[in-house]
Parts: structure tokens; sequence; C-alpha cells
């Protein structure tokens, strides 16, 4: 066990920086700090918290090119969808500023002299991952401390400069101080975390098992939690679908990010009268990727986040080809500097599979054939995730009934899986529960408060 989280260049190996843990002092002056904060922020001005989300907007755009060079540094994003990822966010602050007070104004109900308002629960502790240093927090930061929350942040040990530079940004709004606070500990100091009266609720995203671990101690101090976890998202492309359409959405759905998202096509499920067009043009296509330097702005595809996440994928990959499947393309590890990983297609493959029962978290695409669409809907939910999925058909209404029925929190048809302020997103089954985003994602962490008045 060592006293420091360490960010190295996954590009190199090279280590960028190391951060000092926490100790029990140090952890104590936060909690104090957030739960200070959060005495002054929950009675805030409605007026003074949009401010604040307009001048991190602000300061997210002024530092653009130092949040993107640190986000591609630290865990490989490709420079150019870095700075997708930053201007993501800006977005966001300035989406949340215009239509968030109008989801926290007081409601009315069917009983005359009653309604609801939204109250803030307290301090949220949120546990982060590192494939979206930025975006997977301020999604959910965002709407948080709109609704008069305080934020206290344990992010993944090696984004540790993408979150110091998040704490920076807060820091030049008018949020009061420790409004917006970092905490680099281990597992044992998110576990006292989670045991202190301070905090309120917790918000993980990450693996099954973290989750899983966070919820159950959160339980136990009867704390909510909101947990989006990983998935293995189905990809349905059904015989009448368009072809160049689908394969194109197909490449960006499973090679965005070097393949490291959770909401993103994992499983293509493919009729059988195209399943050979499918595999020949998808091939094709992801050939044509250029893997290389993340900070070069030709690049698609980095190297994976760090060693021993490469490590896990390939053993996956090799289990799925002792177990029957066929390889298509790639299959390895790029001899050389850095954490590459060639971009994979496996075919053939079936649902008892390690390809198709086991998240892959990174640039493989695993490839099955369905006899029609009832068929394609039974393989797409024989998962013990659902997170979303997509379906690309030229019938509305088969598409319609597929969405009825696909064990999914999302369902994206004829297009990208995405993620945007405007629409909630979350899952079921073991991808986790609770939803962000959306007028959803700001009630998360509300008390829904009743009054009523002149009650007989």
């Amino acid at each position: 066990m060592t006293d420091y989280a360490i960010s190295r260049n996954p590009t190199n190996g090279e280590e960028i920086a190391r951060y000092p843990l926490l100790n029990s002092g140090e952890l104590e002056n936060a909690l104090r700090r957030s739960a200070d904060a959060f005495s002054q922020w929950r009675y805030s001005a409605m007026d003074l918290r949009v401010k604040v989300l307009r001048q991190l907007g602000e300061q997210i755009r002024l530092r653009e090119t130092e949040l993107s060079r640190m986000i591609t540094l630290e865990m490989g994003k490709p420079i150019v969808q870095a700075r997708a990822e930053v201007l993501k966010c800006a977005s966001l602050c300035d989406w949340y500023a215009e239509n968030g007070p109008a989801m926290l104004a007081d409601q009315p109900t069917q009983v005359a002299d009653a309604w609801q308002r939204f109250r803030p629960l307290g301090v949220i502790l949120a546990v982060m991952p590192w494939n979206f240093p930025l975006w997977q927090v301020l999604r959910g930061a965002v709407s948080m401390l709109l609704a008069g929350n305080t934020y206290l942040l344990k992010h993944a040990p090696n984004v540790m400069g993408s979150a110091t530079l998040m704490a920076e940004l807060f820091d030049a709004t008018d949020l009061p101080a420790g409004g917006f606070n970092l905490i680099n500990v281990d597992n044992d100091g998110v576990s006292a975390a989670i045991k202190d009266d301070r905090i309120a609720a917790v918000a993980v995203t990450g693996s099954v098992r973290a989750g899983a671990a966070i919820a159950a101690q959160a339980g136990a101090a009867l704390k909510k939690t909101v947990l989006e976890l990983g998935g293995s998202d189905p990809f349905i492309v059904l015989a009448d679908a368009d072809l160049d359409e689908a394969v194109k959405s197909a490449v960006v759905g499973r090679f965005q990010n070097t393949g490291q998202v959770c909401m993103a096509a994992k499983r293509f499920i493919v009729e059988a009268p195209v399943a050979e067009a499918f595999e020949k043009r998808f091939t094709e296509a992801v050939q044509a990727l250029m893997m290389g330097d993340p900070l070069d702005e030709k690049t698609f595809l980095g190297p994976m986040a760090r060693t021993d996440l490469r490590d896990e994928l390939d053993q996956q990959v090799q289990a799925t080809l002792r177990e029957g499947a066929r390889l298509v393309l790639g299959g390895e590890k790029v001899a050389g500097q850095g954490n590459f990983y060639a971009p994979t297609i496996l075919s053939d493959v079936t649902s008892e599979m390690t390809a198709f029962q086991q998240e892959l978290f990174g640039p493989v695409a695993a490839i099955a054939v369905a006899r029609d669409p009832q068929h394609a809907l039974a393989i797409a939910n024989d998962s013990e995730f659902g997170l979303s999925a997509t379906v690309w058909t030229a019938n509305g209404e088969i598409a319609d009934q597929l969405a009825l029925q696909l064990e999914v929190g999302a369902v994206f048809i004829n297009g990208n899986g995405a993620s945007d302020p405007r629409v909630t997103i979350g899952g079921v089954k073991k991808s986790g529960y609770g939803r962000e985003l959306s007028h959803f994602g700001v009630h998360e962490f509300c008390n829904v408060q009743t009054v009523w008045k002149n009650r007989r």
C-alpha cells in the first residue's frame, strides 16, 4: 500500500506526478469544509447558483487547451475527443444555468393548499472513474450544486491532475470554499467518509464490484446512492437497416475513447441476411482507424489508460477465442511503448462466451448472428447488464417493439448512443440504479418536501 496516487502517461509509461493521500486529520478537515460550505450554500439564492454555473462554464472555456491536454496525458484520450469532452462540460453548465431553476421551482399538487419543494440533502460524496475525467464528474456535480448540495470528489488515482484542475475551476467562481472539494484517499478513506454523519448521500460511477461495495456501506449507514456501473450494450442490426450508416455508427460507438466507455456498443447482434456484409464493411472501417500518439490531431485510437486494464482485456479476448470465437482482426497487445491494444473484432460469438458475458472495456467488438428480430432481442437481453442498446432498422414498428422489450435504461434507434443534459441516463440490472442528467438527475439528490397548509 502506497501513501500517494500516481498519474502516469499511458502513451510512454512515464510518471507525470504523485499526489499524497490524505491522512485522517486532513480527511476530517475536508469533511468539515464541505459541511461548512453546505450550511451557506443550502440557503443561497438561485440567482447566485446560476451565476456560479455560468462562471464555471466560462472558466472551462478559458482553460480548454490545458484541460484537454491533461486528459490526454493522464489517460490517453485522443486530443480531439478530449477537447470535445471539455467543451461538452461547458455546454452542460450553460444548459443547467438556463433550464435548471425551473426544475427546482415549487410544484403544485392536486391539493389546493399543498405543494412540493425540492430541498438539498447535504454533502454528496462522489466516487468517480478515469475514462471521462471531467464529464463524469461535472454531469453530476453541476446538478447537485444547483440544487444546493455541496460536492466531495474522490477521483480515480490516475487522473488526479485533471481532478486538481477541476478544483481550480471552482475556486475561480463564487461557490463558497469547500462547495466543491477534492479528497485523495484509498478505500479505507472512502469507507470512513461514508460512515461520517456529514455525508448525506453517495454517487458512484465505476465497476460493478466497486458499486456493490460502496452501496453496501452506504446502505448500512442509511444513505442514498446512485450507481452508474458497467455495461455490455447490444447493438442490433436488422436485415433492412441502412448498412452504411449502421457501420459508421458501430465504429464510433465501439472505438471512441479507445473503447473505454460504459454506455457504448459492445455486443453486435446482426440479423443473418446481412451478417457477412456488415462484418466485411465494419472490418474495413476499423482497419482504417489511425492508432498512435493521442496528442496527434489525426489519431482516433490512443493507448488504454492502464497496463493492468490492457492485460485484463487481452485475457478476455484469448478466453473468447478458446471458447470458439473467430478472430477477424487484431487480438493482441501492440509491441513497444505504451498501453496500446490492436483494434479487435471477434465473430461467431455466442451468449455463453466471455466476450458476451463480461464487459469488454477497450477496443474490442464481438459479433453474433441472429436468426430474426426476436432472436436478436433474446441475445441482447441475455446479459447481467442493462445500460443502453442500439437498434438499426427501417421498420419503425419493429424498432418500437424492440425498445419496449429491451432491458436497458436507454434505447437509441438508427443513431449513435449519447449522453445529453436534456435527457436522462442510467441503467438497470447490474448496470446500476438512479438517474443522471435532465430534471431526474437534479431531483435524485433532493429532499422532495411536501408543504401542506390549513390541513384540517
